[in-house]
């Protein structure tokens, strides 16, 4: 994936440019929590998120927090048209309206 480095642990930042002060920054997703980190090159860039993911790792085991939001579930809202469109087709194949929106986000996360 673009502008993704992969951390250990599974854990992944987006990474985008930011020309105003010339840096590159880091936000980790999926976490229950903000962590993020700046870097003017790649190697720092590792370094310091290394080093915002431990502490954020760290604070969460002190409060007890679990590590990452919860997984799963969220609200989709599709103008009406196309979820119809989408309705007919799950039923078409003899699906739910849910897996059928699944399978088309596992397939376009493997292109």
């Amino acid at each position: 994936m673009k502008n993704v480095m992969d951390f250990d642990g599974g854990y992944q930042a987006v990474i985008a440019y930011d020309p105003e002060i010339e840096m590159f920054r880091g936000e980790f997703v999926g976490l229950n929590g903000g962590a993020d980190f700046y870097a003017k090159d790649t190697e720092s860039l590792k370094r310091e998120g290394k080093a915002s993911l431990d502490v954020f790792l760290r604070m969460c085991a002190e409060d007890g927090v679990p590590v990452r939001k919860p997984q799963g579930k969220f609200a989709l809202r599709l103008p009406p048209e196309v979820y119809h469109r989408a309705m007919v087709a799950a039923a078409a194949e003899g699906t739910s309206l849910n897996s059928f929106i699944s399978d088309a986000v596992r397939q376009a996360l493997a292109e």
